[in-house]
């Protein structure tokens, strides 16, 4: 669902690159429990994106020592997905799309997948910021518009702060609260409406 749209079970088009997932509370997969997903790529080849609201234990630091100084508040390894979850992805946001580094390809504006093997020190502090996502989401072809259509996601605009928000718990019921309507009634739905 894009801003403004009355439908939010639309299917899913190509093109969702940039763009939140948001889960509904139809969606029973644990992984993704009120979970919120910033679409990395899309296309008839399938999906693949990373979950903004699940930071870890692991500080950037540790796991990654000549990163550590670029680290976004909170400074830890966000859970990004239930995907190959040893792997890393590098989420870093530049002063400038024309200025970023080598190794980096925008996903939304200034924020953009980061090459974790190129060398941090070749990157000015005041370049930006910088999260990394332990494992991802993906779908295979067609899988996530099926998805979509079967109310388990809404596709909702992204704001320039969602990707590397110092307030990532709060996410989900951010992005619902900002949207008109059922949508934003949604942010206040209980953990358990058996208990409401």
């Amino acid at each position: 669902m894009t801003e403004g749209d009355d439908d939010p079970d639309q299917p899913a088009g190509e093109g969702l690159t940039g763009q939140l997932l948001v889960a509904t509370p139809t969606l029973r997969d644990p992984n993704f429990d009120r979970a919120v997903v910033l679409v990395l790529e899309h296309s008839e080849l399938g999906a693949l994106g990373v979950i903004l609201n699940r930071p870890g234990q692991t500080s950037v630091g540790d796991l990654l020592p000549a990163w550590g100084r670029l680290a976004a508040h909170p400074d830890v390894v966000f859970q990004g997905g239930p995907v190959q979850p040893d792997g890393v992805i590098g989420l870093f946001e530049v002063a400038d799309t024309q200025d970023g580094p080598d190794g980096w390809r925008s996903v939304l504006g200034r924020v953009g997948a980061v090459d974790l093997e190129m060398d941090p020190d070749e990157v000015p502090v005041e370049a930006g910021r910088l999260r990394l996502f332990a494992g991802y989401a993906g779908w295979g072809p067609g899988q996530l518009d099926g998805e979509v259509e079967h109310a388990a996601w809404w596709v909702l605009p992204t704001e320039s702060g969602d990707p590397l928000s110092d307030r990532p718990g709060d996410l989900w019921q951010t992005v619902l609260a900002r949207q008109d309507g059922r949508l934003a009634w949604m942010a206040n739905y209980p953990d358990d409406p058996a208990l409401n």
